[in-house]
């Protein structure tokens, strides 16, 4: 993989959001969920899908806090504008974990 400058990394915004509302994404190519996360501020609530059926449900979802690049251009995704990218690893078996810090955090709150 090629290198970056730091120049580079600042210009992808990462931020801490806290999911307020997730439901089945049955439009879907592939299994997904919709999310709709809250980054405070002058972001606010924004949306998107996941292919996160393997390790989470939509009722689990909602009060979490997840970590999503907030500068990409909104992207269609079916019948559905995805806003954000909500950050994840796959775990052993190749299915998403979602990244999130491990301590709550402020909503908006910029990766450093």
């Amino acid at each position: 993989m090629a290198e970056i400058s730091f120049d580079d990394f600042l210009k992808v915004d990462v931020r801490v959001g806290t999911v307020t509302r997730a439901e089945p994404f049955p439009e879907a190519r592939k299994p997904a969920i919709k999310l709709w996360i809250d980054f405070g501020g002058d972001i606010g609530v924004r949306k998107t899908s996941a292919q996160i059926t393997e390790n989470y449900t939509p009722e689990g979802l909602e009060g979490r806090q997840v970590m999503a690049v907030v500068n990409f251009p909104a992207r269609q995704i079916g019948p559905f504008m995805s806003e954000v990218l909500v950050l994840g690893v796959p775990d052993a078996d190749g299915a998403i974990v979602l990244l999130s810090p491990d301590k709550d955090a402020p909503v908006g709150g910029r990766m450093h």
